[in-house]
């Protein structure tokens, strides 16, 4: 094994964290955190629970933030302390603890620097994904089930609470669709270039013959609205339509029509919503994704106007942006970033970071090239 230049190392790390310092902007930082610690404080801070919750989720999430960069320095200057005591007495393993040490901040510095490019409109916000089954038959919407498990899987690898929304079942196996919500900060911003269609190859499990099957699934990803946004749906513009939930093959899990379908007519935007056990409590959760769709359409409208006026900037992600090969070989594969790995079972098992940490560095590097 090389010997390792630790001052060298340790002065990159500084650096490193100098920069994500600066980009964070410590100092504003605090004040945001003292003025919602304020707010947090207040006596009638829970007269309005929706209020309350976003100031306070919001509140922890800003103090997060700043402990893991006061506990990243900490990690540093501990690691130069540990560094100094085994090379004055030569002890090979404190030096072996400190290359893993080393290491391990190396990772962590990386994985922090990918959060402060997060720094689009709505890249603070909670997230609400919806899954759909595309070109392939059965082996589509078993893909989409595949897909739903591997993002379910992903955040409560993080701790991120979840919700699935509304499945629509498809006849023979897995799903027509799917959509739920993750609720943790920064959640759109992170999963939002997971959108796009994914593509599977295999051996298809519903053909007699063994026969390899390729098929698609369609990721969308919308920021969850809040309640300071601006998006008024006037009554006639929306068609309303009750049913009862059902499972898997059809059948009923509900003996009265508590679930709800909305339609947005100009649009044509259809929300469905069925995990509720109310039509009531179904209606509200459907009401606030079409208006988040509603939301991210107009942004959309608002971007292309920007990019008419600024000219034709290449930076399409195509339609098809990853690949999952599970035969003739095992490799999962983003077409954007050229980002790969071949242990594909983990992959679906929820092991996706890598492949966002490389889209959120893709997707920026295009940003600063069209600015």
């Amino acid at each position: 094994m090389a010997e390792i230049d630790f001052s060298a190392e340790i002065r990159a790390l500084r650096s490193t964290y100098s920069s994500i310092e600066q980009v964070s902007d410590v100092e504003k930082l605090k004040a945001e955190i003292a003025e919602l610690s304020e707010q947090a404080g207040a006596p009638d801070l829970w007269d309005d629970p929706a209020s309350a919750q976003q100031v306070t989720s919001r509140l922890s999430h800003r103090q997060s933030e700043l402990e893991r960069l006061n506990k990243l320095s900490g990690r540093i200057d501990d690691l130069e302390v540990l560094v100094e005591l085994g090379q004055a007495e030569g002890d090979a393993d404190s030096l072996a603890e400190a290359a893993t040490e080393l290491e391990s901040i190396r990772k962590a510095l990386a994985d922090l620097e990918v959060v402060t490019l997060l720094s689009g409109e709505y890249d603070e916000r909670e997230a609400v994904v919806t899954i759909r089954a595309g070109a392939g038959g059965v082996d589509a919407a078993d893909f989409a089930e595949m897909l739903l498990r591997m993002y379910l899987r992903w955040a409560e690898r993080h701790g991120y609470p979840t919700t699935v929304m509304d499945t629509s079942y498809a006849e023979e196996a897995g799903l027509k669709s799917a959509t739920f919500e993750v609720k943790a900060p920064y959640a759109f911003g992170t999963l939002s270039v997971e959108a796009g269609t994914h593509r599977l190859v295999r051996i298809s499990p519903f053909d007699n013959q063994g026969r390899r099957q390729t098929s698609f699934a369609a990721v969308e990803v919308i920021p969850l609205i809040e309640q300071t946004d601006s998006i008024e749906i006037p009554d006639n513009e929306i068609r309303v339509d009750v049913f009862r939930s059902s499972g898997p093959g059809g059948q009923s899990v509900n003996t009265t029509d508590s679930a709800v379908r909305l339609t947005h007519i100009p649009t044509g935007i259809v929300v469905s919503m069925q995990n509720e056990k109310s039509q009531l409590q179904n209606r509200a959760a459907a009401m606030r994704v079409l208006q988040s769709r509603l939301l991210l359409l107009k942004k959309e409208q608002e971007d292309a106007e920007k990019k008419a006026l600024a000219g034709d900037v290449k930076a399409s992600w195509g339609d098809q942006m990853r690949s999952y090969v599970l035969n003739p070989y095992q490799m999962v594969k983003d077409l954007r970033t050229e980002h790969e790995v071949g242990n594909t079972s983990a992959v679906l098992d929820g092991d996706i970071d890598d492949f966002i940490d490389a889209g959120i560095r893709w997707r920026t590097g295009n940003r600063n090239a069209a600015e």
